[in-house]
């Protein structure tokens, strides 16, 4: 798991459009990385929502937004195009990204016990260094205080 001032390790993976994606490649930006359960649900639906509302202010403030689950580059490409979102989704079927920012853990739903993603976020600066990160997030607010953690430029 990064530490927080330490740079991340060289993950990549594939996106809604079938292209790969390697964070390094973001490199001299923000980065916000946010992890979601489920595409398509409504929490899930709402945070990539408020992400897409906000997205020109992160461009304004040089900072690129990235989804990842655990759903196929297919699922992704239909959720992306349904709700119109200009950033990329990662998809994560292997778990490298979730094991590398240790966001899988035992969650219960409906008294059953399984192990799924727990909504967390990741603010990477233009160094490629791991700068903040927030755990167990609560949808409403979440992308503006994203957003407000980055620098103004």
């Amino acid at each position: 798991m990064p530490e927080i001032g330490k740079k991340l390790p060289p993950l990549k993976g594939t996106t809604g459009d079938g292209s790969e994606l390697k964070l390094a490649s973001l490199k001299g930006q923000w980065l916000v990385v946010y992890f979601y359960p489920k595409d398509s649900t409504p929490g899930c639906t709402s945070e990539a929502r408020d992400f897409r509302d906000l997205y020109p202010a992160f461009l304004e403030r040089h900072a690129q937004v990235i989804g990842v689950s655990r759903d196929s580059p297919k699922s992704h490409a239909n959720f992306a195009a349904k709700q119109e979102l200009p950033f990329p989704l990662v998809s994560d079927a292997d778990e490298t990204w979730c094991h590398a920012f240790d966001v899988i853990h035992e969650k219960v739903l409906y008294g059953k016990r399984h192990l799924g993603i727990v909504r967390s976020t990741f603010l990477i600066d233009p160094d490629g260094k791991l700068a903040r990160e927030w755990r167990g997030v609560k949808v409403p607010g979440h992308a503006q205080a994203m957003l407000d953690a980055i620098p103004a430029q």
